[in-house]
């Protein structure tokens, strides 16, 4: 019986629709993505065995620089712009539109309220020349102290985003009263809770905290 021969067929494979996917993705990643914006200082965090990740969103972000100086930041661009409109109202500020929406799109602030609506009316590189100078939020250990403007930020921030979470983040050579500052004030509207960012480093063999990751617990610390 005559073997039937069957066609041979090409081997080549068309990739035009795979490079269009890839192309596609690859505009989709460049225009969603976003960039990290830059800090207005500089500071070089302690090292903790602590592996507990920081939350991702409405995050509100203390800063403290070698010269005690506070920085003050949220991620949440519609948070920021409900924050400031707050901040204008309260403290009868008298921003523009244009400095209301250069705060939305703002990394930090690290300027008094006296000075604030000067900095949003700066350009980008004036701003990056003022934060060399700039000398911190004001700020006390109590939150009653009209001169404490941190205990300000807090407030406002809170009430136009509850679900914020805090973080600070000091340098290691930062000094104990300007955190403290920090603490105190949190702790005059009673926060009690806040996240600590430092570096992570591995856990000395031979400590507690060693023993129980060897026991399968987790060796965490805040």
């Amino acid at each position: 019986m005559p073997h039937v021969k069957l066609p041979r067929k090409s081997t080549h494979i068309d990739m035009t629709a795979m490079c269009d996917v890839a192309f596609l993705l690859l505009t989709f990643f460049m225009l969603a993505t976003k960039f990290k914006p830059e800090e207005p200082v500089v500071v070089k965090t302690p090292s903790s065995i602590s592996d507990i990740q920081l939350p991702d969103v409405d995050i509100m972000l203390l800063t403290v620089d070698t010269k005690g100086r506070i920085f003050f930041a949220i991620d949440n661009k519609v948070k920021r712009r409900a924050l400031i409109e707050d901040i204008d109202y309260n403290k009868g500020l008298k921003l523009s539109e244009q400095e209301k929406t250069a705060f939305a799109i703002d990394a930090s602030i690290g300027v008094p309220f006296s000075s604030l609506k000067q900095y949003l009316a700066a350009t980008p590189e004036e701003k990056k020349a003022m934060n060399v100078n700039a000398p911190g939020i004001p700020s006390d250990t109590s939150v009653a102290n009209p001169n404490n403007e941190l205990a300000a930020w807090i407030k406002s921030s809170r009430e136009t985003n509850p679900k914020v979470r805090i973080c600070i983040k000091a340098d290691g050579d930062a000094s104990y009263p300007s955190v403290q500052k920090i603490v105190k004030t949190l702790e005059g509207y009673k926060i009690f809770k806040f996240n600590l960012i430092t570096n992570l480093r591995g856990i000395p063999p031979g400590t507690a905290a060693a023993a129980d990751v060897a026991a399968g617990k987790s060796g965490a610390s805040k």
